[in-house]
């Protein structure tokens, strides 16, 4: 998936406000060997940092229909992890860089919502929009400057980009047949007990016709 929402980015970057132009968008490291051989303008978007957002973890299953709308799998909700991009620009004067950034970012902004449409086939096939979040407020325990640092470069004017995208869960498990028929109800006689256990049974339990004396005793006893 991590490769997927490079082309994303890549073909976001090289569209909008940019569109028609001959900027490079790379994904290296931008370290000072890399820089010392940029010689035309270029936008970098490092991947520094993935992790997983467990505030969007799910438990249980989700229905896989086919084209009729019937239900032909279940599956696991997908795992939902936070890419964290290093968008930097690089010219031979800070005003030029500047410009990159705030094209950039005018690209970026609109785009803050993919849905499905936009994204590759794997992507889109989970039916499920994208968040994709620009200059927002850094919240991880690692600062730029540590990341500049860790890189072994200067620190540079740059954007925090965040794409949230969703990981397939698997595997998937085969769902039963559907249900074509509504609920149906059956009714039959109950068969009683053979006779021998009907002569242990009260009269009134038996149905049987209580004899003549009986009937009589409880006339008189009225």
């Amino acid at each position: 998936m991590i490769h997927e929402v490079d082309e994303v980015l890549k073909g976001l970057l090289t569209g909008g406000v940019l569109a028609g132009t001959d900027i490079e968008v790379a994904f290296d490291a931008p370290t000072r060997e890399w820089a010392a051989r940029r010689n035309a303008p270029a936008l970098n978007a490092f991947l520094y940092d993935i992790r997983e957002d467990v505030k969007r973890r799910e438990r249980g299953s989700l229905p896989v229909h086919d084209d009729r709308g019937i239900v032909i799998r279940r599956r696991r909700p997908p795992r939902w992890f936070r890419l964290s991009y290093l968008v930097t620009a690089w010219t031979k004067r800070p005003q030029d860089e500047h410009r990159l950034l705030s094209a950039a970012l005018a690209t970026l902004l609109p785009n803050e919502l993919l849905p499905p449409e936009s994204l590759p086939d794997s992507l889109a096939a989970l039916g499920l929009s994208v968040p994709l979040t620009v200059g927002g407020l850094h919240t991880d325990s690692r600062s730029m400057s540590e990341v500049w640092s860790a890189l072994g470069g200067e620190l540079k004017p740059s954007l925090d980009l965040v794409v949230t995208v969703p990981f397939p869960g698997f595997p998937d498990y085969d769902a039963g047949p559907p249900v074509t028929e509504g609920a149906v109800v059956r009714a039959r006689e109950i068969e009683g007990p053979p006779d021998d256990e009907r002569a242990h049974l009260p009269r009134h339990l038996t149905g049987a016709t209580p004899p003549a004396q009986d009937t009589r005793e409880a006339e008189e006893a009225r």
